[in-house]
């Protein structure tokens, strides 16, 4: 792009040849046009870009436009022409670009590009920046983005998408879509929720952050929540462990699901091997007990740390954990030796209940002998280094024995 003559005639001169080599030029020449305007032009205010086409700024966009309605299906540098739209899209004192490229149907284009399977990845990036943009402009924006099955689009893309730089530009715009859009914020926490349950353990992480940042501003919790976030803790990925930790920390403070996430939680500490036999091994006694998989007893051991977590946060919590009976849960899965962590997460719950309460602590130690209940005071987490079998027994067997 020629550069910009302090002289009126030069520069109406400049544009209009840049205009003709446009209109007239191949797709290397375009090319050339969009990588000048986007080095110049990146970050300057609707007036200035006025100044800098000579008042000719909604020709060029409106040719851009164009070009991207008809090529964005054969990726011709898309991510270039997504990029230098965004330039206009998004400059102060510039409403009048946004108008217009909404008037030609420029947002559906877009929208169409993010849910395209086709598209490449950092054409989906600029795409996403692009309708963030749009949505930066206030409430109706975001409002026309959501009636136009945005949120739906920008939710698959997350899930989807193989680039966390993409993934993390959905996850910013469904968060800026959920600000100040009273009647849209429903649905952005539904597609949050749904995308916990996504195969994308970085859409899980991702979607469990946002909906504790949203979490606040919604009032109330809902109970369809709880058992998606319950089932995160069953993840090998130890981001996505400690965001649903977090986010559990902010539901269990709302009423409406506070009973229900700790009964859930004091039910998962009791690992079920309780499995169907396949018929291949009903002769063969040494694998007729079927062993649980690795899931249910990862997911044991990140209830009893989050029941940690809440029991030494608040009294109020421990005291409705142990009337839930929380501490045979524990004990028991103190005995899974199919899973240490369990065993040692198990150990560190229950030592801050015994902390707590005297009763606990007579209770814990009714079940212990001596020896084992001094091991455990002094260290809980390396107490599965040296349990012994009858030992193992012993704790397994309290939950049937509290129950009688």
């Amino acid at each position: 792009m020629p550069s910009v003559s302090t002289e009126m005639s030069t520069t109406i001169d400049d544009v209009r040849n840049m205009l003709r080599k446009w209109d007239k030029g191949s797709t290397l020449v375009r090319e050339s046009i969009l990588r000048g305007v986007v080095l110049q032009c990146e970050d300057k205010t609707g007036p200035e870009l006025e100044e800098r086409f000579c008042d000719c700024a909604s020709l060029f966009l409106a040719r851009l436009t164009a070009w991207l309605r008809i090529s964005y299906l054969m990726g011709t540098c898309l991510d270039l022409q997504l990029k230098a739209i965004t330039i206009f899209i998004s400059a102060t004192s510039g409403q009048h670009f946004l108008t217009e490229f909404l008037e030609v149907g420029g947002m559906l284009t877009v929208l169409e590009i993010v849910g395209l399977m086709t598209a490449r990845e950092p054409a989906k990036t600029e795409s996403i920046r692009l309708l963030s943009a749009i949505a930066n402009k206030g409430r109706q924006y975001k409002e026309l983005l959501c009636e136009s099955y945005g949120v739906k689009l920008i939710a698959e893309c997350l899930a989807l998408s193989q680039s966390e730089v993409t993934q993390e530009e959905a996850r910013h715009l469904l968060h800026q879509l959920s600000a100040g859009n009273p009647r849209y914020q429903s649905q952005v926490y539904n597609a949050l929720v749904a995308l916990l349950s996504s195969a994308s353990s970085e859409a899980q992480r991702m979607a469990a952050y946002t909906l504790r940042l949203i979490q606040p501003s919604m009032g109330v919790a809902s109970p369809t929540i709880v058992d998606p976030v319950l089932e995160l803790l069953q993840s090998l990925h130890l981001e996505v462990q400690f965001e649903a930790t977090e986010l559990l920390k902010t539901l269990v403070s709302y009423e409406d699901v506070q009973h229900l996430i700790l009964m859930r939680l004091v039910g998962i500490l009791k690992a079920s091997d309780d499995r169907p036999v396949p018929a291949a091994l009903a002769d063969d006694d040494d694998k007729a007990k079927t062993q649980a998989p690795l899931s249910v007893h990862v997911q044991q051991a990140g209830a009893a740390k989050v029941v940690r977590v809440l029991a030494d946060k608040s009294n109020d919590y421990a005291g409705k954990l142990i009337e839930m009976r929380v501490v045979p849960h524990l004990l028991c899965a103190m005995g899974n030796t199919a899973h240490k962590d369990s065993q040692r997460q198990s150990s560190m719950a229950l030592k801050v209940f015994v902390d707590k309460v005297d009763a606990v602590r007579e209770q814990v130690l009714s079940v212990m002998e001596d020896d084992f209940f001094q091991k455990f005071i002094c260290n809980p987490e390396e107490l599965h280094n040296s349990i012994s079998p009858a030992q193992i027994d012993v704790l397994v067997a309290s939950l049937n024995q509290e129950a009688q």
